[in-house]
Parts: C-alpha cells; sequence; structure tokens
C-alpha cells in the first residue's frame, strides 16, 4: 500500500475521475487527477422503446445518451460502477453483470430471450464490436450504436506532470488499455519516462497491462477483476 498522503494518478476520463478521487481520499491517499481521454456524447439513433427487449450498457459514458424514454426498459450493465450511474440516471429496472463484456454476454444469455425483440447495446464509437459479434453468433439481434466517442488529451495536466517529476506519485490507476497507452505516450512526450520507476502502475486488465510495458514502471499489477472495487483494492 502506498504511504498515507502518497499521490494516486487517476487517468481515466470525467465524470468516473472524480468519483475514483472520491474513493482514493476514503482511502486517505491523495487524488491527482489527470483525464488522458475526453469524452464527447454522439448524438445516436436510439430506436423506439417498445421494438426493443432491453439495453445492454458497457460504460457509463454513454448514459446520456439513451433519452428518458426508455427509463422503464430493462437494462444489463458491465459492473456495478455503471449500474449505479444507470439508477441515478432514472433506470429503474438495472442488473449489473459485475464484471467485463464477457460477463454482460453470460447475463445476456441468462436473462433474454433470442426470440424476442432486438437489444440495443449502446457502446463508445468504435467499440462494442466483438460482443456484438459474440450476442449474434448465440442467437440473438442485436442493434448496436454510439453514443460516444473518446478523444485523446494532448498533454498531462501541469499538476500532475510536476508531481510524476518530484516523485510525488506512488501509483498510478489505469482502468483501460486506451487510457494506459495514452497516458505512455504523454510521459513520453513530456520526458518522464523515469518517473515512472518509482509508480506502481495498477490495471484494469491484460490488455491494459500490455499498453503500459513501454515504461519502466516500478511494477505492474493487475486487478483481481475487471471493476472499480478490485482496482482500489490493489492500493490498500
Amino acid at each position: 500500500m502506498p504511504d498515507i498522503g502518497a499521490g494516486v494518478l487517476i487517468t481515466r476520463p470525467e465524470p468516473g475521475a472524480s468519483e475514483t478521487a472520491a474513493r482514493v481520499i476514503s482511502l486517505g491517499l491523495r487524488p491527482i487527477v489527470a483525464p488522458v481521454l475526453d469524452i464527447r456524447i454522439l448524438r445516436a439513433r436510439i430506436p423506439a422503446p417498445m421494438g426493443l427487449q432491453a439495453i445492454l450498457v458497457t460504460s457509463g459514458n454513454a448514459i446520456p445518451a439513451l433519452p428518458a424514454s426508455h427509463h422503464d426498459l430493462p437494462v444489463l450493465a458491465v459492473g456495478e460502477t455503471t449500474a449505479a450511474r444507470l439508477r441515478a440516471a432514472g433506470f429503474a429496472r438495472v442488473t449489473s453483470a459485475d464484471g467485463d463484456a464477457n460477463a454482460l454476454a453470460a447475463l445476456v444469455a441468462q436473462s433474454c430471450v433470442r426470440e424476442a425483440a432486438p437489444l440495443l447495446l449502446i457502446t463508445g464509437r468504435r467499440q462494442g464490436k466483438v460482443l456484438a459479434t459474440d450476442l449474434r453468433g448465440r442467437g440473438f439481434r442485436v442493434i448496436h450504436r454510439a453514443g460516444y466517442e473518446v478523444v485523446l488529451v494532448t498533454a498531462l495536466p501541469q499538476s500532475a506532470s510536476d508531481a510524476l517529476a518530484a516523485g510525488e506519485v506512488s501509483a498510478a490507476l489505469f482502468f483501460s488499455a486506451e487510457s494506459a497507452r495514452q497516458c505512455v505516450r504523454l510521459m513520453q512526450t513530456a520526458c518522464l519516462q523515469e518517473a515512472a520507476r518509482a509508480v506502481d502502475a495498477l490495471a484494469i486488465g491484460r490488455p491494459a497491462v500490455v499498453a503500459l510495458q513501454d515504461l519502466p514502471w516500478r511494477r505492474i499489477r493487475v486487478a483481481s477483476r475487471p471493476t472499480q472495487d478490485a482496482m482500489l483494492a490493489l492500493l490498500r
């Protein structure tokens, strides 16, 4: 566990970054919020609710693209954090797969009817193709829509660069392979490669580990499950 008051770099985009920062504070650690990705909401063509069986949500970032008219539909969320955000947004029938895309596919297979109306899968642009293909292979009809897109940030915040250069960061959290890749790029651009030697890189899954290997981190650790709780457990 990092020393009390040690800096924890949070690379995920908002609004998730602020939520994670609050959890880091509760552990007695100092969050350094440095999103390396921005989220841009898209105008998705969402089918009418009466023509859908359920909605599948792989990220809380997609929630703003879903209209209030769909609040009564069953929603299957990839994890509990996304499920909580869906409930807060007004969706009444939310079930969490409490895992990753594979867990979500398994939940769909258990909970949905292949012969019934289509499923609406809403993801980021250029994301979700593997899940959609998996579900179609299982016999489900899937309507896939992009509810947001990821935009790369061009530089680390000055506060994050300063903390890394000063050796004030003990751990960095990476919630996706994309954020890991971009953080590595930005640290290389800022000539902060050597700063990684003092930092534990904490990854949500193996794809993020692969993306992190271009920097000499003190060590790379992987969460036991692809959830925020499992990520934060690595800080204890």
